[in-house]
């Protein structure tokens, strides 16, 4: 990763142009082409150190529910249980973690009732039991990572 990948990074993490062509605008705000922008972009997706590209939203905000769940799964389970649990389009990301919860997820729905109904089906068609640890009180939910310090 060089200056400008560094560069592009910052700028892609929370300042992506709204522009018909946004690498382009990238571009010029680094000195690179659009075609050198994209060819980095897709360089730094392929080796995955861009995971994903896409809005993030404020659940909160849109008037959606969002919780923090765990659960305590057995090793030879854990394959068929973080499948369950993926298939939901709720699920913002999830954690495996050495501990007796040992399986954490984020979950967001239009509202706690639909949460609820969620982590019913996850626990019908696994037969865990999901702890549904909702916030009272939300204190960070963005990071940047700056790129040039």
């Amino acid at each position: 990763m060089d200056a400008y990948d560094k560069q592009i990074l910052d700028i892609i993490q929370s300042h992506f142009p709204l522009a018909s062509r946004p690498y382009e605008e990238v571009g010029k705000q680094v000195g690179l082409t659009e075609a050198e922008v994209l060819e980095r972009v897709r360089a730094m997706k392929a080796s995955g150190l861009i995971r994903r590209m896409g809005a993030n939203f404020s659940s909160q905000s849109l008037g959606w529910q969002s919780t923090l769940c765990a659960a305590s799964v057995p090793e030879d389970r854990l394959d068929a249980f973080v499948a369950e649990v993926n298939r939901h389009d709720g699920v913002t990301h999830n954690y495996l973690r050495e501990n007796e919860f040992n399986v954490w997820f984020a979950l967001i729905a239009p509202d706690m009732d639909a949460v609820e109904e969620i982590l019913a089906s996850i626990t019908e068609a696994t037969g865990i039991k999901v702890l549904n640890l909702p916030a009272d009180k939300l204190f960070k939910i963005k990071v940047d990572f700056k790129m040039d310090k």
